[in-house]
């Protein structure tokens, strides 16, 4: 691993790590060598304008964008497991535009399905958990997922992602076209969240939620990690800014 162990907040353990990571669509390279890691309750923001490869490097570690390099979840080797092998090893992927979820069925049976992955003896502990968590989806809980709220269906994506208890969470965009009450809502949960020691990778255009929830961030330019830093450098608008544009002397500045 190139990324050194000081990067984690105050020198945690790595449960998750990955190293050279790549993407590509068609043998066309978007994503060029990304290294993570990441430790228990711990969040990282992947942050970079449309187009920097977030989804990819994303998609790419899920198991559902073609890429190499080496994956590793809690001490084991993931990179060369399809998609389905890696949600079984505890990695649950949100991808942008709630794409986890069925629209035609219902919220119960979207977490149904959510909880198959679940060791039986588990599903009532994890789904009471969730209706905490989210208590309006309860209220829903016969409604088909089409008919929900942009909110709603964020929330019930969560919650399918959630159904299989897993070690890392991967969240692509989640807030992205939501109301500010909701982003509330879902920056609640996220907290409650890391405090049960879930890893999470999120990410996100919107800086100022990332600012409230990341320990530490990237940003992507291009397909390459161009700058880094810690939860108090988020809000440096003029760094991130230039790390954007991928500006010579903006990496780790």
């Amino acid at each position: 691993m190139n990324t050194p162990e000081s990067t984690l907040v105050h020198g945690a353990t790595a449960i998750f790590q990955c190293d050279g990571v790549t993407a590509c669509y068609d043998r066309i390279p978007v994503i060029f060598g990304i290294d993570l890691e990441l430790a228990r309750g711990e969040v990282l923001a992947i942050l970079g304008p449309n187009g920097a490869g977030k989804s990819s490097l994303l998609g790419s570690i899920a198991g559902v964008v073609q890429g190499a390099g080496r994956i590793e979840l809690r001490g084991k080797q993931l990179g060369n497991l399809p998609a389905h092998a890696r949600a079984a090893a505890g990695l649950a992927f949100v991808p942008e535009g709630r794409r986890n979820i069925f629209p035609t069925l219902s919220v119960a049976d979207n977490l149904k399905i959510g909880l198959r992955l679940a060791p039986k003896s588990e599903r009532d502990r994890i789904a009471r958990f969730i209706v905490r968590l989210f208590p309006s989806l309860e209220e829903r809980i016969a409604t088909s997922a089409a008919m929900l709220s942009g909110g709603e269906q964020q929330m019930l994506a969560i919650s399918v992602a959630l159904g299989r208890d897993p070690t890392l969470l991967i969240l692509d965009e989640p807030s992205q076209g939501l109301a500010p009450s909701v982003l509330e809502l879902l920056e609640d949960a996220l907290a409650e969240l890391r405090t049960r020691d879930l890893a999470i990778i999120l990410a996100e255009q919107n800086i100022d939620f990332a600012s409230r929830l990341a320990d530490r961030y990237i940003v992507l330019s291009q397909g390459k990690a161009v700058a880094s830093g810690f939860r108090k450098d988020i809000t440096d608008i003029d760094k991130i800014a230039a790390a954007y544009f991928d500006v010579p002397g903006a990496v780790n500045a």
